[in-house]
């Protein structure tokens, strides 16, 4: 396996794709997609551009579908919720599809929908990316961090620390192998500098102070937990996600693996 890290999409390599792409916004779009999966949404459509979301999910029925949108860290004037995971309870969104826009994370995932397997991770489920990853082991595997606006954020990439940090040590890789650019061993530096203490990384982040200026203490709180859903988002088809069967993959692997 070799695994790369881009800071925001617009420093991954424009004329290829690898095996398996993972797109990280821990604040906060990837954290509130893998909470709507865990407790019951059917799918997290996605959009970089409102006027284009407004116009498929008019053809959705509307008591099936929530809107979500999000600039600047708050709420798209007229939609259902913002960009909040603590708003993603079973009695909202349960069976419902939602459409969603932010100002980051959604422009990552249109960046590798083409790509064969897309995931989408935050510290919430690091856990179960990178137990799917120890199953299928892809061959390449890029970590696309969103960013803000095109800039670097200490939260992406440190989540995609935690996932590399995670694989090295489950799988045993020499380090030197295993990653792809240098941005690996900074991401896995930045992990290990602050994994006890992610939420105050959170706090010094530009984006964590942006969302605390606006009343967002809580879902920064949320943000910053380890491990707690076991969900894999996954995209079933361009903009699509759902949640898919964690156990069922392993199993899979299990079945179709060669016996000696």
């Amino acid at each position: 396996m070799k695994f790369f890290v881009y800071h925001t999409p617009e420093l991954a390599p424009a004329n290829i794709l690898p095996d398996c792409a993972i797109v990280v916004d821990v604040l906060r779009a990837t954290t509130t997609i893998a909470t709507a999966l865990n407790v019951g949404a059917e799918a997290v459509q996605v959009f970089s551009d409102i006027d284009q979301l407004m116009q498929v999910s008019e053809k959705w029925p509307a008591d099936k579908r929530i809107r979500v949108g999000e600039r600047g860290g708050a709420m798209v004037d007229g939609f259902d919720l913002g960009n909040s995971p603590l708003s993603c309870t079973p009695e909202v969104v349960k069976g419902k599809r939602l459409f969603m826009t932010t100002t980051n994370g959604t422009r990552s995932l249109e960046r590798v929908q083409a790509a064969a397997v897309v995931l989408t991770a935050a510290f919430i489920n690091r856990r179960a990316i990178v137990e799917y990853l120890m199953t299928k082991t892809p061959e390449t595997v890029w970590v696309l961090g969103s960013g803000w606006e095109g800039n670097f954020s200490l939260e992406d990439t440190a989540c995609a620390g935690a996932i590399a940090q995670n694989l090295v040590n489950e799988m045993g890789y020499p380090l030197d192998d295993f990653a792809g650019n240098d941005e690996v061993f900074a991401a896995i530096s930045l992990y290990l500098q602050w994994q006890n203490n992610l939420f105050e990384l959170l706090n010094h982040a530009s984006h964590g102070q942006r969302l605390l200026r606006l009343g967002s203490y809580e879902d920064l709180k949320y943000c910053a937990q380890t491990d707690i859903l076991d969900v894999l988002p996954m995209q079933k088809e361009p903009g699509v996600i759902v949640k898919s069967d964690i156990k069922k993959q392993s199993l899979q692997f299990w079945m179709e693996a060669p016996k000696t």
